[in-house]
């Protein structure tokens, strides 16, 4: 088949180089003229773990082109994808702005029938705007689907070719017939298809990231009752995700959640509550744990070295929201660093890919280094906000003798306690 994709940001890109990968050719379209000009040249953007090899090779293939002529890819193909960005408006609202100029440039340039489709993340109703849209500047037949993406950024090319799920919102049955036929490489040992209606459709995606960052700051509330208390978070957890009912999914207490996704999705799914006159309390609940739990290691440090940290340095350890990613987007590591420096502690930092996007939002006010033993020297403390691999049985001997004050910040709870006090260290975990 021929398909478009309007927007080569991260879903976009996913999304088109995994349906070229199974022998479609694939049009992605921006208008951003440096990322088309990096793409045709083989360079991925952002780090997401195999997409650089299917790229190139369908790149090579000529089953993957990249161009800023959005009337060419409208006419390329009888199947477009919408994956513009809708980023929050201050009040939370998702702005649609892209996604709405798509749509009249689609209408503008049909040269006959089209299945649009809505794979950005859109508030409950934008389908029905979308083909407004298009209706108000064409008169060729077209259906538009909602079709969410469930992609983790870190294993999306997993996600997009092993999916859970795929939903088709919409009622148009030529379109969801030449959509199942799109997606049924992916369903070869199951049909995990689920068709609604596009209302139903959008909210699915809303609502399946408030209830996984509600999980999350469940889990950190309980692990701070566990510190009062004398429990610990860890075997709780365990003991709480063996229940069938339950699932030990997204129960790791930590420094809270972060990204593209769960901030952004929850702020926009209650703006619609609002707008729609519920007050959704526990999504609402979700994102103010999660905002104190961003706090808690800098508290931690406090606690240990005094209300002012002025002459105090503090090596950092992962910047980027989890493992797998360069994203920083509302990374818990930004709330660390930002108050460490502005209690006045000197702050220096490494992650394994997100050095760079380190360097564009804190200039030279942290020092950044790969080498994450190298900014251990003459540091008074050590905090773990990225569970990287690499992290995970550092030399913690060498760690000892680097430190001018052995005191660990572990927000991921992956070190052993017991270890790590036997060698000398000060240790502060999430609820143990």
């Amino acid at each position: 088949m021929r398909v478009t994709i309007i927007g080569s940001g991260y879903v976009g890109l996913v999304t088109g180089a995994c349906l070229a990968e199974t022998g479609n050719t694939v049009m992605c379209v921006d208008k951003d003229i440096d990322k088309i000009s990096l793409l045709k040249a083989g360079k991925i953007p952002f780090h997401e773990p195999g997409l650089a090899p299917l790229v190139e090779k369908n790149l090579r293939d000529r089953r993957l082109i990249f161009t800023t002529d959005l009337p060419s890819a409208v006419r390329h193909a009888p199947i477009i994808f919408l994956a513009v960005g809708t980023p929050p408006r201050p009040n939370g609202e998702a702005d649609l702005s892209a996604v709405e100029e798509a749509a009249r440039a689609i209408g503008v340039n049909m040269d006959g029938p089209k299945v649009i489709v809505t794979k950005s993340t859109v508030p409950v109703g934008t389908a029905g705007r979308v083909k407004a849209l298009i209706g108000d500047k064409t008169t060729h037949r077209f259906a538009v689907m909602a079709n969410p993406e469930f992609l983790k950024e870190g294993a999306a090319v997993h996600d997009f070719m092993s999916p859970d799920r795929v939903i088709l919102g919409g009622d148009d049955a030529e379109a969801i017939s030449l959509l199942r036929t799109l997606y049924a490489p992916f369903m070869r040992r199951e049909d995990r298809i689920l068709v609604m209606d596009a209302a139903s459709a959008e909210l699915t995606k809303y609502a399946s990231n408030a209830m996984l960052a509600a999980r999350v700051s469940f889990m950190n509330e309980i692990a701070a009752l566990c510190e009062k208390v004398g429990a610990n978070a860890e075997h709780v957890r365990h003991g709480v995700g063996a229940d069938s009912r339950i699932g030990s999914s997204f129960l790791f207490p930590g420094t809270g959640f972060g990204g593209s996704c769960f901030p952004k999705d929850l702020a926009a799914l209650l703006h619609l509550g609002e707008r729609c006159g519920i007050d959704l309390r526990t999504i609402r609940a979700a994102l103010e744990v999660n905002r104190t739990q961003k706090r808690v290691l800098v508290h931690r440090a406090q606690s240990e070295f005094g209300e002012y940290l002025d002459g105090k340095v503090f090596a950092v350890w992962g910047l980027a929201f989890k493992p797998g990613t360069d994203d920083m987007r509302e990374s818990p590591a930004l709330e660390i660093v930002e108050g460490l420096l502005a209690r006045g502690a000197e702050v220096r930092a490494t992650d394994p890919v997100a050095l760079e996007r380190g360097r564009e939002l804190f200039g030279d006010r942290v020092m950044l280094d790969q080498d994450a033993y190298r900014i251990l020297e003459g540091a008074d403390g050590v905090f773990l906000v990225t569970e990287w691999n690499e992290y995970r049985f550092p030399d913690f001997e060498r760690i000892r003798s680097l430190l001018r004050k052995p005191v660990l910040f572990d927000g991921r709870n992956i070190w052993n306690r017991r270890l790590v006090e036997a060698l000398g260290f000060t240790y502060y975990g999430i609820g143990v």
